[in-house]
């Protein structure tokens, strides 16, 4: 999997968003993004899953052009801030009706993917019962739950205590290793230090390559 971005611009009310941004980015790496809150992070990662078009510039996705020749990016795992699954059914169920849209996921295979972020595929609870840290684990499970070629993850480790932090980015890195073009903002420096191949540093709409903190 290959993601090009050239030189996409947007606003929003006269406001610029993402200005003139380019980059190029390879499965099997992670792609780490900081900034302050306002920077455009978010809307940057919904611009390069296809959620929000841009006023100028093109994504292209193994040379496809993103809202021409495919519609949001292929085989995609994706959290973001703000989005969540269905307050009023359980995990199993939020994954079971997610997983019905592609129909690469059975029962088994969800149930598994719950247990692996640490959580009961039988709790009868519904989301809306869940704690944050509980929250944060479904979701980051239905990003994974299908084996995504692209997992895009708005602050992944957020409202995780630290066991939760530990299994997070160990789940990234396989998903890395696996072969996945991984790309996570996140506010957590040790975070980004940890899992981060390369990083870019957002301010104002404008992205940047930050120097010295790739990962080994």
């Amino acid at each position: 999997m290959k993601l090009e971005v050239s030189h996409i611009s947007k606003s929003i009310k006269k406001r610029p968003i993402l200005v003139d941004i380019s980059l190029s980015l390879e499965s099997g790496n992670v792609y780490g993004i900081v900034g302050r809150n306002g920077s455009g992070k978010t809307m940057l990662l919904r611009a390069l899953s296809g959620l929000m078009g841009v006023d100028a510039g093109e994504i292209y996705c193994n040379g496809k052009k993103l809202h021409t020749d495919i519609d949001v990016l292929p085989n995609l795992g994706i959290i973001l801030e703000n989005a969540d699954l269905y307050p009023e059914y359980t995990c199993f169920k939020n994954l079971q009706l997610l997983g019905k849209i592609n129909k690469k996921v059975d029962d088994t295979m969800i149930a598994q993917v719950i247990e692996k972020l640490g959580l009961d595929p039988k709790d009868k609870r519904t989301y809306r019962k869940y704690s944050l840290g509980m929250k944060q684990r479904a979701k980051i499970a239905q990003a994974i739950m299908e084996s995504p070629e692209v997992l895009i993850l708005d602050e992944p480790t957020n409202a995780l205590d630290e066991q939760g932090v530990q299994d997070v980015r160990q789940i990234i890195l396989a998903e890395k290793n696996r072969g996945t073009l991984v790309i996570l903002t996140s506010h957590s420096q040790e975070d980004i230090r940890y899992l981060s191949d390369t990083v870019y540093y957002m301010s104002n709409g404008h992205l940047s390559r930050t120097e010295g903190m790739e990962h080994d």
